[in-house]
């Protein structure tokens, strides 16, 4: 007999980052137990207006807003936002009481955690970052479960004692079972096998600062047998798009990515905490350039973290330039065993299966039917 339809709500967003683990664990979570219906809730003006609708779950968007910390004054927009959310989740929830809320922060989560603590609904939350956000501070002590991106992250929350505390990673898009070998990824980009290559990717909008030590780099020219797959984001193609050369290969997005990561030596890449677990699962070095304006500087906490565990070099955007790129490049080029190194550590840190164990979790922690646990 199939087990009657179990709702649970997904609530976050904002940013890919707090939106897409939610949909990886979503999607886990169907697989391993189909008769649950996740109802994603977020905030008009987050990615998710554009990213739900393409997705094959249920959704509702509300009037949500952050709170402006550099102009208090229009934090009437969030009080009013959260009254009329708190409604929209109530009239959301009439017909079916959810199982649980899973938080996977930014904004748009606080309300329906909020709401799910105040009407008895076990609350979980996702940490993706080394520095938890606002929203996960709040809400960790009274979480039945927290799920961290980045172990470092337990010691700067306070749980409840009863809350269960589980580092297991970021939900991403594992690497396949068997993927390209390094030879045939060079050549489906046709670069030479034994080149060094850099992946560079600074995101789907791109990251200008990224880009252009990079532009200036590829005209300077490239150190002997090096190579380039550069992302420069969508927006910002149009600027770079002629730099394509014999070991230059400009994109303005990278998707899917696995043919670029299985061609790479090293990444230069933000520090965003689904970037780097991703890099972790392909055990690739990486030369992380932090976004200095990022919530709570909390990508130069991520940096930081992976340096402290040998899989990447952390550079301040400051000292991020063409100079401390070229000789970083230079030496690993030449330093095969500290690449080799790296490459390992990166693979220490890897969770690839998070999406899977994550959802396990719920399914066990809410008693759930379930199918296909492994």
């Amino acid at each position: 007999m199939t087990p009657p339809a179990t709702r649970v709500f997904f609530a976050g967003g904002g940013t890919g980052g707090h939106l897409y683990p939610g949909l990886a664990i979503a999607r886990a979570l169907v697989r391993q137990a189909p008769h649950v219906e996740p109802h994603f809730i977020g905030a008009r003006r987050g990615i998710e207006r554009d990213v739900l609708p393409t997705t094959e779950f249920g959704y509702t968007l509300l009037d949500l807003h952050p709170l402006y910390r550099q102009a208090p004054w229009r934090n009437w927009r969030t009080i009013v936002g959260a009254v009329g959310a708190w409604r929209a989740i109530s009239t959301l929830a009439a017909p079916s009481t959810p199982r649980a809320v899973i938080g996977t922060g930014g904004y748009a989560a606080g309300v329906a955690l909020a709401w799910g603590r105040a009407h008895g609904v076990p609350t979980m939350l996702h940490e993706p970052d080394s520095h938890p956000g606002l929203t996960t501070r709040t809400f960790a002590k009274g979480a039945k479960t927290l799920f961290l991106g980045f172990p470092e992250a337990e010691s700067r929350l306070t749980a409840g004692g009863n809350t269960q505390v589980m580092p297991l990673g970021c939900p991403i898009e594992p690497p396949p079972a068997t993927p390209r070998s390094r030879a045939e990824a060079r050549r489906l980009w046709g670069l030479p096998e034994q080149a060094f290559v850099v992946l560079v990717v600074g995101g789907s909008q791109g990251a200008r600062a990224l880009n252009e030590v990079v532009a200036a780099w590829t005209q300077q020219g490239l150190p002997e047998g090096v190579a380039v797959i550069w992302a420069t984001g969508k927006q910002q193609a149009a600027a770079y798009l002629d730099r394509e050369a014999d070991m230059v290969r400009v994109r303005p997005y990278l998707a899917p990515i696995a043919d670029a990561y299985a061609a790479a030596d090293l990444a230069v890449t933000r520090a965003g905490a689904m970037t780097i677990a991703e890099l972790c699962a392909w055990g690739i070095p990486a030369l992380l350039v932090p976004l200095p304006s990022a919530a709570q500087d909390h990508q130069t906490h991520n940096a930081q973290a992976i340096q402290a565990s040998g899989a990447a070099r952390y550079v301040p955007q400051r000292d991020f330039t063409v100079a401390s790129l070229d000789a970083t490049v230079r030496s690993l080029q030449d330093d095969r065993s500290a690449l080799a190194t790296m490459h390992q550590a990166a693979l220490t840190r890897a969770r690839p299966g998070a999406a899977a164990e994550i959802a396990k979790s719920v399914i066990m922690t809410l008693g759930l039917d379930a199918v296909g646990i492994g």
